[in-house]
């Protein structure tokens, strides 16, 4: 293979893979928007900076877990704070305990990873 020929496969090469990452981070773009406002409203600091620090913590968790298990997890952590019996329906269920404790340690390491302090 000639050097030119070499030269434009390597420039190539990121196009033809960019498919492949976009698949693998499938989320839609309302709910990461979505994520990057609940997360800035709850660690307030510099607009550019957390808007930064937000949305690196919702492309981690994109790449940390499908988005339909995303979902799963997001729906029952919010759930949680409906007030009365409906809410403590779901408080006493054991069975989200497990999606509950998945999604805080993800939430953690993510945040973790791009820097937002999490101590409010």
């Amino acid at each position: 293979m000639n050097p030119l020929h070499r030269l434009l496969c390597l420039i190539a090469l990121p196009w033809l893979l960019a498919p492949l990452a976009a698949a693998a981070n499938d989320f839609p773009t309302s709910e990461r928007v979505i994520y990057v406002q609940e997360c800035m409203r709850t660690h307030p600091g510099p607009h550019f900076e957390m808007i930064n620090k937000c949305s690196c913590a919702i492309d981690a968790m994109a790449g940390e877990v499908p988005y339909d298990d995303y979902v799963g997890m997001i729906t029952v952590v919010n759930a949680m704070s409906i007030g009365g019996e409906r809410g403590g329906a779901l408080r006493d269920n054991e069975s989200v305990k497990p999606q509950i404790k998945r999604y805080r340690e993800l939430e953690t390491k993510v945040h973790k990873a791009c820097f937002i302090n999490d101590a409010r």
